[in-house]
Parts: structure tokens; C-alpha cells; sequence
């Protein structure tokens, strides 16, 4: 249910509030770059920077980090970084760490880059809590501790970084370092959603559509995938399109359902290729098209996504869409059915039963229809029957076995 965010983002300005001589030159910088002046902000900084001035050192490498102001140049910003960070920068130590976590301007150093975010961290910089906590949480240049993660994290939270809130629900969700809690996975989750974080408005409107940690609402579910969908989070798109397909929480609408779908299935997102080519097959909110479906279902099903091999193989048996072909049907249905899906495994074990795009084999036949009729396809088990009553014993024996040895694979 949740996708933890690993990404690690600490960029921040920083402003000089001493009454230092420099004081009137950083804050005219600050001015320029808030008007966008980016090449007045790095002409006024870098004389500071070269005179040792920490803040704007830090500042200066967020300049060659971004591109702004000056040309792109990692190297350049982890050397403005480091000297920065030297002095006890936190915001200059936690994006010194960034860089050696990405390898950019260095090589790439889990170590190194724990070294700076815990300095950071230390100081109470709440992205470089969150970034040691992801390292932690994946055990990244440290051994892996969730507890740890756990505390990182809360530190951060509290702090109201948005990012650590939904990562912190994700350890709740998952019972990793803390007793497994839904209702403060939704807590937290709405602390973080109601900042805008995409992720976060997405699993808390599947906390509501499965009524995990609340009570069940097709319509608050609907509220926060539409405001992450609208950020373009692929698989919040999906589930918008389905509450639209369905007519859950919202009044029933295809071509509102193949609109959402649209846009996660050209994002990549499996489950929506697959509904997106659904549609098209039934000419649901869009005129039916079989090529078309065959074009999302085949998306689909590269990435493994059995419901859509399953349904690819039907269009090749029917030659809907595509020139009528049992192999290439066969080959389909075995993707599927080996993934456990019990209506391609009762095809499957018809093609056998037939020799359809394949040798007619009795054993194999028996094999997916008993496996199929144990996932519960109700025609299953009679087929079984039919197909055993052409075998000899050890023709049973043998696709009995090779049904009791049989393990499903992973997608």
C-alpha cells in the first residue's frame, strides 16, 4: 500500500541574520534572487564565499547544484558545499551528503554520505533527519534499523516535513520499528497529504476506499486521489479512474474513468494499460476498439501484469485486433496462468486438452485445470473429470504430482 519516498531532497537558501560587515551584500544577493536575478545573486555571493562567508558558500553551491545563475557544475557545488559544511553549515552538510548519496561531483559514498547528513541532523536540520532515516530504512551505508529509521523520522516529523510525516505512516503501516498501527498511518498520512505531498493523498485516499484506520468513504477516497491525481501520480490516476468506472463516491462515468486512465496508462502504470484496454474492448466511454485494446493490453502485459496477458491471449484466440494465432494464445495464457490466475489456467489447460497452439497432452491439461479448480473456476474440476477419464493411471499420477510441485511466479 505505501510507496515510501527515497528521494532525497535537501535545498534551501539560506539568509544571514548576523550583523556581520557582509550582512548588506547576502541580503542584497537574497534580493536579486528573489527577483530572479540568479547571476546578480552569484555575482554578489561569491566574493563573501571566497572570503570565507559559510552562509554564502552553501548558498553558492545551491547556485552551481541547480544551474542557477551559473552553468550546472557538481564538482563545483561539493566544493562550496564542503567548505561550508567545514564551518557547521547543517542546510550546507545535509546537501554535501545529497551529493554523495546521488554520486554527483563525487563518487558515490553511503558512508560519506551518512557522515554528513547525522552532523546535520545533530543540529536539528529536519531533511537530514529525514534523508538518515531513509538510510537507515533501506540500510544505506548503515545497517539496516527500522527503529532507528523509526526515531529519525519522528524527529523530522515534528518539525512538519512532509516527506518524513508519510514516511513515518509507511513504518506504521508496515509495523517496521513501531507496533503496527493503521490509525496513526492515517494521522500521519494526513499531516503530510494536507501539505500537498502527491504520495501522501494517495495512500490516504486508499486508507478510505478499503477502510483501513477509518471507516470506509468512497468519496473522501475520491477526494484525496483526485488532489494527487491532479498532480500527475500515476497510480492515484488509476484508482480515480476506477472510483469513476465503478461509480464509487462519484456518479458512474466512463469517459471520465478513460480520461483518468489515460493518463496513468501513458505514464506507464500496468493497472491503468490494462483498464484503459478493458475499455476499449467493451467500448466503455470510448468507441470500441480491438486494436487499441490489444495495444494497452500488450503494454500491460510486458510488465507482467497477468490480467492483461490473460486478456491479450483471449484477443489472439478470437483474432480481435490481431491475426488469429493459438500459439502465441498459448504462450500468453502460460505467462498468466503461472502467475496463479485461475481463469488463464483453465484456458491453458483447454488449449492442452484441444492441442491448440500446442500438442494435444492430457497430463498438462489435467494439471491446470486441477490447479485452476483449486483456485476456485467452478468448471474447472468437471473438465478435470472429462480429461481423466482419457488418461491411463500413471498418466494421472504424473499430472498429479506435477500439480502438487507446482509454485506460482513471481510478476
Amino acid at each position: 500500500m505505501n510507496k515510501p519516498l527515497t528521494f532525497l531532497l535537501s535545498l534551501t537558501f539560506l539568509f544571514l541574520f548576523s550583523g556581520s560587515v557582509y550582512g548588506d551584500d547576502f541580503q542584497d544577493g537574497m534580493d536579486a534572487y528573489e527577483r530572479k536575478d540568479y547571476k546578480e545573486a552569484v555575482r554578489l555571493w561569491k566574493p563573501l564565499a571566497e572570503q570565507g562567508v559559510a552562509e554564502a558558500q552553501s548558498n553558492l553551491g545551491l547556485m552551481y547544484d541547480n544551474g542557477t545563475g551559473v552553468p550546472q557544475d557538481y564538482k563545483e557545488a561539493v566544493r562550496w558545499y564542503r567548505l561550508s559544511a567545514e564551518q557547521g553549515v547543517a542546510e550546507a552538510q545535509s546537501n554535501l551528503g545529497l551529493m554523495y548519496a546521488n554520486g554527483q561531483g563525487v563518487p558515490q559514498d553511503y558512508k560519506e554520505t551518512v557522515r554528513w547528513y547525522r552532523l546535520s541532523a545533530e543540529q536539528g536540520y529536519a531533511q537530514a533527519q529525514y534523508n538518515l532515516g531513509v538510510m537507515y530504512s533501506n540500510g544505506q551505508g548503515v545497517p539496516q534499523d527500522y527503529k532507528e529509521a523509526v526515531r529519525l523520522y519522528r524527529l523530522s516529523a515534528e518539525q512538519g516535513d512532509a516527506k518524513a510525516q508519510y514516511n513515518l505512516g509507511g513504518m506504521y503501516i508496515k509495523g517496521q520499528g513501531v507496533p503496527q498501527d493503521y490509525k496513526e498511518t492515517v494521522r500521519l498520512y494526513r499531516l503530510s497529504a494536507e501539505q500537498g505531498l502527491a504520495p501522501a493523498q494517495y495512500n490516504l485516499g486508499l486508507m478510505y476506499a478499503e477502510g483501513t484506520g477509518v471507516p470506509q468513504d468512497y468519496k473522501e477516497a475520491v477526494k484525496w486521489y483526485r488532489l494527487s491525481a491532479e498532480q500527475g501520480d500515476a497510480s492515484a490516476q488509476s484508482n480515480l479512474g476506477v472510483m469513476y468506472g465503478t461509480g464509487q463516491g462519484v456518479p458512474q462515468d466512463y469517459k471520465e474513468a478513460v480520461k483518468w486512465y489515460r493518463l496513468s496508462a501513458e505514464q506507464g502504470d500496468a493497472d491503468a494499460q490494462y483498464n484503459l484496454g478493458l475499455m476499449y474492448a467493451k467500448g466503455q466511454g470510448v468507441p470500441q476498439d480491438y486494436k487499441e485494446a490489444v495495444k494497452w493490453y500488450r503494454l500491460s502485459a510486458e510488465q507482467g501484469y497477468a490480467a492483461a496477458q490473460y486478456n491479450l491471449g483471449g484477443m489472439y484466440i478470437k483474432g480481435q485486433g490481431v491475426p488469429q494465432d493459438y500459439k502465441e494464445t498459448v504462450r500468453l495464457y502460460r505467462l498468466s496462468a503461472e502467475q496463479g490466475l485461475a481463469p488463464a489456467q483453465y484456458n491453458l489447460g483447454l488449449m492442452y486438452a484441444k492441442g491448440q497452439g500446442v500438442l494435444q497432452d492430457y497430463a498438462l491439461a489435467h494439471m491446470w485445470f486441477n490447479l485452476s479448480g483449486s483456485n476456485g473456476h467452478k468448471d474447472a474440476v468437471t473438465n478435470r473429470d472429462i480429461v481423466e477419464k482419457r488418461m491411463s493411471p500413471s498418466q494421472i499420477e504424473k499430472a498429479q504430482d506435477m500439480a502438487r510441485n507446482w509454485k506460482p511466479t513471481k510478476k
